[in-house]
């Protein structure tokens, strides 16, 4: 059984009787629609629509945690606490740091299913704490395969919004509650059909050159590389321009090399092959 210990991932837990109407009229989850056992991935957005915060969230009895990064605790904490405002919210850092993640057909019991790998067809569980001495080699990988950007590697907070890096698509954003933080913005992307940066998965011949080099076509960048993975990489780019430079047979370059874009199946998503059409 694949596993990784991840250090560099805390948790937020978050309790008290106003709890789920606290987090469900504040992130963009559908907190009422989450089911017990599984982690499904969130954002506490600007009012401009853009992430601010992003983490995974899962029900402990009738509280819930929230993992993110360890360099997100205390300005989520304090975030959090800004809108607590008299609500009966009781809002706490683990004192345990680090999430363990495993995955395969022999799966572990015990732990949260992440539904971000579910949905592409990876059954993967996360534990808090470090369970055996692993690296986060193998998960990163895992991630660039099935299409899966995280913030800080693959894009920085408060320059993206959720349609960016799929969260419309991964049970990360509700188009059915009511209002939440941001909630006009991502709600008109959504009916209007603008969200024109998509995450992707781009492969080369070789390894691919570092994180934060640029794509380019037809003169023009289209996105940048984020987590790579040997000759697999993932980056957020411009589905229109990379759809109409691949529909005129252009080459998309990294570093002056070739390189080739690819949506994540599970998404269901295809490339616009003029720079006219929404992607």
């Amino acid at each position: 059984m694949p596993a990784a210990f991840l250090h560099d991932r805390t948790l937020i837990r978050i309790g008290g009787a106003d709890a789920e109407h606290f987090l469900q009229n504040l992130i963009t989850t559908d907190i009422e629609a989450l089911p017990a056992g599984e982690a499904r991935p969130g954002a506490l957005l600007t009012p401009q629509g853009k992430i601010l915060f992003d983490f995974l969230i899962s029900r402990d009895g009738n509280a819930f945690v929230l993992e993110t990064a360890s360099s997100q605790q205390d300005g989520l904490i304090r975030r959090l606490s800004m809108y607590k405002l008299r609500a009966a919210v009781e809002i706490a850092g683990a004192q345990q740091a680090g999430v363990t993640v495993s995955w395969g057909e022999d799966i572990a019991d015990g732990g949260a299913a992440d539904y971000r790998f579910a949905r592409a067809g990876v059954a993967l569980k996360r534990q808090p704490g470090e369970h055996g001495a692993h690296n986060a080699t193998g998960y990163d990988a895992l991630r660039v395969l099935s299409g899966i950007a995280e913030s800080g590697s693959d894009y920085a907070l408060q320059d993206a919004f959720p349609h960016d890096v799929l969260l419309d698509l991964s049970g990360g954003v509700s188009f059915k509650k009511g209002c939440y933080v941001g909630q006009e913005v991502v709600s008109r992307m959504q009916h209007r059909g603008t969200a024109r940066r998509r995450v992707v998965i781009v492969s080369g011949e070789g390894t691919l050159p570092a994180t934060g080099t640029e794509l380019v076509t037809l003169g023009k960048p289209v996105g940048a590389l984020g987590t790579v993975a040997g000759s697999r990489g993932l980056a957020i780019v411009r589905v229109d321009r990379a759809g109409e430079a691949m529909a005129a047979g252009a080459d998309i370059l990294a570093d002056g090399r070739p390189v080739t874009l690819a949506l994540p199946a599970w998404t269901g998503l295809t490339f616009p092959t003029s720079a006219s059409e929404e992607a």
